[in-house]
């Protein structure tokens, strides 16, 4: 359901204010490209687009980086590939000396490479990688305890307008609240504090686009 258009307290104007929602969402987008991989052959990337005006007045604070599940894919790998070359290599070598004949004269076996290292390189992979899923299980966790109170965050935030010419928003029919302009670095600390993760403002600083 649309809303009616309201005047900037700032500029007293309503040709260029827009309700938070949509400038919101019309700044985050996905495009899709054609590009080249290592190979030289050509494939369909899909990026996620967002403007820094739809960051500054996001309702909720970003997620947690997915950097260290990246770190942990990454030692399972090393982890499975080195058990996986210690057992086929040490199942080679055991299989491969054939008993001779006792009256046989037998010549002095060479010694293999020593590869028990490589148990100890699985070892250590395989409990960095479960490490870093742990940890990155507790970030996720501990994001959505923080953010539960988002519904009443974005409750005081569907009431936000934004005026391009100003570059201020006010809120409109939002209880408790006036229509005093805001600068997106104030109106995220009064939306995020309804949340209940106010303190996260200044740390999540809103940019102002227009001087960054």
């Amino acid at each position: 359901m649309s809303r009616t258009r309201t005047t900037c307290p700032g500029c007293d104007r309503d040709d260029r204010v827009q309700a938070v929602p949509a400038v919101y969402l019309a700044g985050r987008d996905a495009v899709t490209s054609r590009e080249r991989n290592r190979d030289g052959d050509m494939r369909t990337v899909t990026r996620a687009v967002t403007t820094g005006l739809s960051d500054a007045l996001a309702p909720v604070p970003a997620p947690p980086s997915n950097a260290i599940g990246g770190v942990g894919l990454a030692a399972g790998f090393v982890g499975v590939a080195s058990l996986m070359g210690w057992m086929f290599v040490e199942g080679a070598l055991e299989g491969g000396s054939d008993p001779m004949p006792d009256f046989a004269f037998a010549p002095p076996a060479s010694p293999g490479p020593d590869l028990g290292f490589l148990s100890w390189v699985a070892a250590l992979a395989l409990g960095v990688a479960f490490l870093a899923l742990v940890e990155l299980w507790r970030r996720r966790a501990a994001f959505a305890s923080l953010t539960r109170g988002r519904h009443r965050a974005e409750e005081l935030w569907s009431h936000g307008w934004y005026c391009h010419r100003c570059g201020t928003v006010h809120f409109e029919d939002a209880p408790g609240e006036d229509r005093a302009p805001l600068t997106l670095q104030r109106f995220r600390e009064r939306v995020w504090e309804h949340g209940g993760y106010g303190h996260l403002a200044a740390r999540q600083r809103a940019m102002d686009p227009a001087r960054s």
